[in-house]
């Protein structure tokens, strides 16, 4: 794999034949210890920021199942009476006490799709942004400007659908710059021996913290009231925020508590990696293969996993007929066997590399080829299968589950093709951000 801006140091795995994973003429630094690590570390705090990101974006679309006046939708939806009531008879009474909304199914789609349309516009600022100002100072304020405005959605509910969509597309511009932070502080931070691993870590939260809030939402909303799933999740987030500013920094040369021996580890280890490129060669970069590659992995990707992600609590209450409470749990299910395929796949990925001495380039095309084929084809034949129930269920949660392989395909390959532009500048890892 050759990296896509011309000049630049080899990066990782790039070599004529392709036979190992790393640099031949790198030589191998001694891993520092696992335990207690500062890397470690950070990718444990990542994984908190990236599950409080999740949350606040999906509670919306579990608590919209019931701000919804179900009458509202009901005359628009010609599948709901296709299945029969699913759902056993519940003993505890259902707390309504939230106001309900006449919104219609076009009213509900613009709500829930409003956050990408902020989401989109700050990709490639966000890791312009982060190349400058760092990525430890973007992620967190990106993190909290989102839960703040989660905590203003009862508010802007009230005062009409325009406020609402204005609310969530301002969520979605705090969002978009997250990925390419994070990129930008692991190419200062993850061996490259290492890489797969944190950053499977990191993003794993994003699928927990779906497998938790969703449930969790429904759980709120049936026995408090959906004003609540907001307040929750927009406190946890900010103080998510306090711990990252307090504990984390950029890059390992600032980090008060680090240990030499791990300091001089990573830095290592990403030293031959670094380039003398100090200016951004767009030209090449607009020409590369294997950027035009990945972002048409990660458009391809996304279109499924986001639909799914917004829509899937909808799914389960109009077309499966399952109640709130169920709804949340059984929408949650997917998502967990996503997340724990990341972690899997991670250590994986790195031990294909690192052991079994397969090439980088080999990795990331099977982990991807596995993470898209596998996905799509039970998601087809989910479409098939009507209403039966366990089949539903189990095609949706086999989908999503093989879609985390891709973490360790073509969702980390940016880091592989974007290396590091010394150590005192910031990174062009966000070149290649989605």
């Amino acid at each position: 794999m050759k990296s896509p801006v011309a000049d630049l140091a080899p990066t990782d795995g790039e070599e004529g034949s392709d036979r190992t994973p790393l640099l031949q003429r790198a030589p191998r630094a001694e891993a520092a210890p696992v335990c207690c690590s500062a890397r470690y570390n950070l990718a444990f705090l990542a994984f908190c920021g990236f599950f409080v990101l999740y949350a606040l974006r999906v509670n919306l679309s579990v608590a919209l199942v019931d701000m919804v006046d179900s009458n509202s939708t009901a005359a628009d939806n010609r599948t709901s009476s296709e299945c029969a009531e699913h759902s056993a008879p519940i003993k505890v009474l259902h707390n309504q006490t939230g106001k309900r909304y006449q919104w219609d199914a076009e009213t509900q789609g613009w709500i829930l799709g409003s956050f990408f349309y902020g989401y989109i516009i700050t990709q490639i600022p966000g890791g312009y942004m982060a190349s400058r100002v760092g990525g430890k100072l973007l992620l967190g304020f990106g993190i909290l400007g989102t839960a703040v405005f989660t905590l203003f959605t009862p508010l802007a509910a009230d005062l009409g659908v325009g406020a609402l969509v204005a609310l969530r597309a301002l969520e979605g511009l705090g969002e978009g710059v997250t990925f390419p932070a994070m990129h930008s502080m692991w190419s200062s931070w993850a061996p490259p021996l290492e890489r797969s691993k944190l950053l499977s870590i990191s993003y794993a939260g994003a699928q927990l913290g779906t497998v938790v809030s969703l449930p969790l939402s429904g759980i709120i909303c049936f026995y408090m009231n959906w004003t609540y799933v907001f307040y929750f999740f927009g406190i946890v987030g900010i103080i998510w925020f306090i711990l990252w500013i307090w504990l984390v920094t950029d890059t390992p040369e600032t980090h008060k508590t680090i240990s030499p021996y791990e300091q001089e580890y990573i830095l290592s280890s990403l030293k031959n990696q670094l380039s003398s490129q100090k200016s951004v060669p767009w030209i090449p970069v607009l020409k590369s293969l294997p950027l035009w590659a990945i972002v048409v992995a990660h458009f391809s990707y996304n279109w499924t996993f986001y639909t799914l992600l917004t829509l899937l609590p909808t799914y389960m209450k109009e077309v499966l007929r399952f109640n709130i409470q169920e709804n949340g749990v059984l929408s949650a299910v997917p998502y967990f066997g996503c997340w724990l395929c990341m972690i899997l796949s991670g250590q994986a990925a790195d031990n294909l590399r690192a052991k079994w001495n397969f090439s980088t380039l080999c990795v990331r095309r099977l982990f991807t080829l596995i993470g898209m084929i596998g996905p799509a084809v039970f998601l087809v034949a989910a479409g098939f299968i009507g209403c039966d129930y366990s089949l539903a269920v189990a095609f949706l949660t086999i989908s999503t589950t093989l879609g985390g392989f891709c973490s360790s395909g073509f969702s980390i390959n940016h880091l592989d093709i974007a290396p590091s532009v010394g150590k005192d500048e910031s990174t062009t890892t966000w070149i290649c951000s989605y």
